[in-house]
């Protein structure tokens, strides 16, 4: 087994995105009874309509206070917590694990422990905080009771993922020793994770869950005031907290829209130092990717820094097979890329569509995108124009807004200066995005512009089911072509991320636009709102990856055969499966080999079995630097 290298391992970059999100199969309801002295859980799974409610607009009754979220983060033990999930680490190696802003401390845009609200594990300042809230325990048995006697009581909501069932009673017992009774509900991933429940329509007081980390620590999405879902704005945006701290919202804002990293370092340490103060989400330790397989696998390669270990699928091989069997714990709901973002779905995706690029050791590599579209290579320009009244540009806030008087943006010197009728010079990004012209759809037909076209009609469809289209609304105009795509982006938006295909290393949203359908519609004719339901686009989609799907058994198995067409020549394996498993009988399909992988998903610590596997050659084991962070959200509003 690999030794990790922990201190490097810190060297992290994030672009935080939701980690295992998947669409909605199935609904549930709590039903709780709580005495004084105990607490007794029941779930009941039922069919529920989505919530379609007003927008969140009541303080919640508990955690609208900051004293008892502080509180919460002065009474949580994280090395406890973290020595719970992996125990064979060293008390140094835990420690380097500890979050305590979105960002790891050796990272380049983390604001330092002096400049950030740091919470020490300290029950008795925690406690101090509580009895300051109006939460007092007179009779010291370790329940907290306001003025009117209601207790002080908070349900989490979590999945079924096993370092969660480790996690949570660990993190419940902390609680109860200050005073606050948490209700553990573990929960369907799919209901968690799901596009109309779970998080998406904010359906939990506390929710434990973890953002998986890329290369840049990015966050718009997650702390700007304009990224709150809400039925108002179609459930729009992923700050599920309902924080709204303007000082914050400007500041990740400038950071997410700033090229040189240098000048992000500033807003960066705002938003962290805003975000411990209010203490919205409570950080709790970095991940260790784990990954377990067939000792005869070759090819398969995981990587820091790479989120797709499939980068190299083409390449995986078991002497003697022609298949090779990978165990998901979490089945995809859908393979509408779109709307289902979850890491199972992501994977199952990379197979079919393949990717554009790969950031093994957190560094740009181009697989379909042919280099980075960057000022450096001539693919990009960031020009010097100026901007008048009624022009639409992005403003401060990171919005798309018509220019008049009063209007602050940044002006080409990074300066914020409000319209006054005078034109202002403004930056302005072009770039091209340059793809393989010899990239040809599963079914044999070329890669044309159209395909291209069709992918920012339906993605930048509000329609579409997209959680965020913050992308789309920046960009003033494009053209296509049968190879690529050239962007003009609206005056004043500099996303650091210019040089990539938009942001998204799959090519799973490049759509066949003359695929026919079973009714006899050409896919370019079909409206974004029915896209989320068409067989060919959720279940079997086409794409110019190393795989097509070809099986798809729900509950039991998805099939992959190896892509005629494929760019890349033909993979060395015919067949991949992706076999739907159980936590519980994970390891005992890998060491029984009715599996060949068990990735990062389904392994989240290592069990003396599976170590005792490894020291005999039965399996083989991987643990990498991870950029996944496990943190808890509190809810700050109730409908």
């Amino acid at each position: 087994m690999k030794r990790v290298n922990f201190v490097w391992m810190l060297l992290v970059a994030f672009s935080l995105i939701m980690s295992a999100c998947q669409p909605a199969v199935e609904t549930i309801e709590v039903e709780k009874e709580v005495v004084k002295t105990q607490v007794v859980e029941k779930v009941v799974e039922v069919e529920k309509e989505p919530s379609e409610e007003a927008s969140f607009s009541t303080p919640h009754p508990i955690l609208s206070d900051v004293r008892v979220r502080q509180a919460m983060a002065y009474c949580t033990n994280k090395d406890e917590i973290i020595q719970a999930v992996y125990p064979f680490l060293s008390p140094e190696e835990r420690a380097e694990l500890v979050m305590d802003t979105f960002i790891p401390k050796n990272h380049w845009a983390y604001a330092g422990d002096e400049n950030v609200t740091i919470y020490p594990f300290d029950p008795e300042k925690g406690k101090a905080l509580l009895d300051e809230a109006g939460w007092t325990d007179e009779d010291g048995d370790n329940v907290r009771l306001n003025a009117e006697g209601e207790p002080l009581m908070l349900e989490l909501v979590l999945t079924e993922a096993p370092h969660r069932k480790i996690l949570a009673p660990v993190w419940q017992q902390q609680m109860k020793a200050c005073g606050i009774r948490v209700i553990v509900n573990h929960v369907p991933s799919t209901w968690l994770y799901g596009d109309t429940t779970g998080l998406a329509r904010r359906e939990f007081e506390l929710t434990d869950y973890a953002w998986v980390g890329q290369s840049d620590p990015s966050g718009r999405t997650l702390y700007a005031c304009d990224q709150i879902p809400t039925a108002e704005n179609n459930w729009e945006g992923q700050n599920i907290m309902g924080w709204c701290n303007p000082v914050a919202s400007q500041a990740i804002v400038k950071a997410t829209n700033t090229i040189n990293q240098e000048d992000r370092k500033e807003p960066y340490k705002i938003v962290q130092q805003e975000f411990t103060k209010d203490m919205v989400s409570l950080p709790l330790y970095n991940h260790l990717e784990i990954f377990a397989s067939n000792p005869n696998l070759k090819g398969f390669n995981p990587q820091p820094g790479e989120e797709y270990y499939t980068y190299n699928v083409a390449e995986w091989e078991i002497p003697g097979k022609d298949t090779i069997v990978i165990g998901f714990t979490q089945e995809p709901a859908s393979m509408f890329a779109l709307v289902e973002q979850g890491l199972s779905a992501v994977i199952a995706n990379s197979l079919v569509h393949g990717l554009a690029f790969s950031t093994i050791n957190y560094d740009f590599q181009g697989i379909a995108q042919k280099v980075p579209s960057t000022l450096d290579s001539g693919l990009a320009k960031n020009l010097d124009v100026e901007v008048k009244e009624g022009d639409l540009v992005y403003d401060v806030d990171g919005n798309p807004t018509e220019l008049k008087a009063g209007v602050e943006v940044y002006n080409a010197a990074g300066e914020v200066v409000a319209f006054d009728g005078t034109p202002i010079t403004m930056k302005q990004l072009t770039v091209e995005y340059q793809f393989r012209d010899d990239m040809v759809w599963s079914d044999g037909t070329p890669v044309s512009a159209a395909d291209f076209d069709l992918r920012f009609k339906i993605d930048c469809d509000e329609n579409s089911g997209a959680t965020s289209f913050n992308t789309c609304r920046s960009i003033q105009s494009y053209e296509v072509n049968d190879t690529g795509y050239t962007v003009t982006y609206l005056p004043g938006v500099q996303d650091p991320l210019y040089f990539r295909a938009l942001m998204d290393p799959r090519l799973s949203n490049v759509y066949p636009a003359h695929r026919v359908l079973s009714d006899g519609r050409k896919l370019v004719d079909v409206p974004a709102e029915e896209w989320a339901t068409l067989p060919e686009i959720s279940e079997f989609p086409i794409g110019v990856g190393p795989y097509i799907l070809k099986e798809w058994v729900k509950g039991e198995k998805m099939v992959f055969e190896a892509n005629p067409y494929y760019y890349g020549g033909a993979p060395k394996t015919k067949t991949i499966v992706i076999s739907i498993i159980t936590p519980d009988n994970a390891e005992a399909q890998l060491l029984g080999g009715q599996v060949d992988i068990l990735d990062s998903t389904t392994l989240n610590t290592i069990s003396d079995t599976m170590r005792k596997a490894a020291d005999e050659g039965k399996i083989k084991l991987y643990t990498l630097p991870g950029g996944t962070w496990e943190h808890i959200d509190m809810n700050l509003y109730l409908p």
